[in-house]
């Protein structure tokens, strides 16, 4: 069930160890395999590794973004990779560049460890621009890890694929840089689909670096409004959400809503209330039309 392997590209039942490999499969059913993925739909039924898998006990980030970023956005990486770091946060991201290595390299520097999941085989460091990052996070006590047997180079559909896999290792996902379409924001809908919490940071408004990220803010201009009660259809009171008379238990829930999506989960948390309770209010309120996507 945990075996070291051959970079030869065998399938994980039929691996046979070697002596001083550092290549690694862990299946789905051992003790070694995250028990962050197993709780969570459509994860692999085994992972390939170098160093070894995050500590499933301490609290875990993703840091996210693009691979042609702005000094701004780098800087900010490496400022959040190395900060949660020193705090203890483990740090998870592609080793893509840009963003992707930049919260690496914070984190290496943090002395928490970090972990790399890659869009091909554990034995090829991609980019080549990152083989620092590559040689250091197991040097470190972190590690490098991937779905993809050892050999497999990467294709195009291969990395948008082991998002899930970033995102359902950490507790929470950050989004440094991001254009409006971009493997980031695919990162942070399965983090969203997978019950986290996404994290944006602002940008200059008119940078096109900056859109995917306002798009996690603020999703549409017409929310902006919504957040003052006006609607760009019908004009509304600024005082109308404080005067909507709703029940005690709907106001409370309602009162749980804002600008950032929130998870159920959440929801839950603030009120108290049980989930099917939580969701026939929910319910209630988008009825109403006073309820949020």
């Amino acid at each position: 069930r945990h075996r070291s392997i051959s970079s030869t590209g065998s399938t994980c039942g039929k691996l046979e160890e070697i002596q001083q490999t550092r290549i690694r499969c862990a299946r789905k059913d051992s003790s070694v395999y995250p028990a962050r993925l197993k709780e969570l739909p459509g994860m692999p039924k085994q992972l390939y590794y170098i160093g070894r898998f995050p500590d499933d006990d301490k609290p875990t980030a993703a840091i996210v973004g693009a691979r042609l970023c702005s000094p701004y956005g780098r800087i900010q990486a490496f400022n959040y990779g190395k900060f949660l770091s020193e705090h203890g946060v483990q740090v998870i991201s592609g080793m893509a560049a840009g963003i992707d290595a930049e919260g690496h390299k914070g984190a290496l520097e943090g002395g928490t460890p970090t972990f790399a999941v890659l869009g091909n085989g554990v034995d090829i460091c991609y980019p080549s621009s990152s083989r620092g990052i590559y040689r250091r996070i197991p040097e470190k006590n972190g590690g490098i890890i991937s779905e993809y047997e050892p050999g497999t180079k990467g294709r195009a559909y291969y990395f948008p694929a082991r998002n899930r896999i970033i995102s359902g290792l950490a507790d929470l996902v950050l989004v440094v840089e991001a254009k409006e379409k971009s493997g980031s924001l695919i990162t942070a809908a399965c983090a969203l689909e997978q019950g986290k919490m996404v994290y944006a940071i602002p940008g200059a408004v008119n940078d096109a670096l900056s859109r995917g990220c306002h798009k996690l803010i603020y999703d549409s201009p017409e929310i902006l409004l919504d957040e003052w009660g006006l609607s760009v259809k019908k004009k509304t009171n600024l005082s109308e959400k404080s005067k909507l008379g709703l029940a005690t238990d709907l106001d409370l829930v309602y009162s749980c809503l804002d600008l950032r999506p929130k998870n159920l989960d959440h929801i839950i948390r603030k009120t108290g209330f049980s989930p099917g309770k939580t969701a026939g209010i929910l319910g209630q309120l988008i009825l109403m039309e006073i309820g949020r996507a």
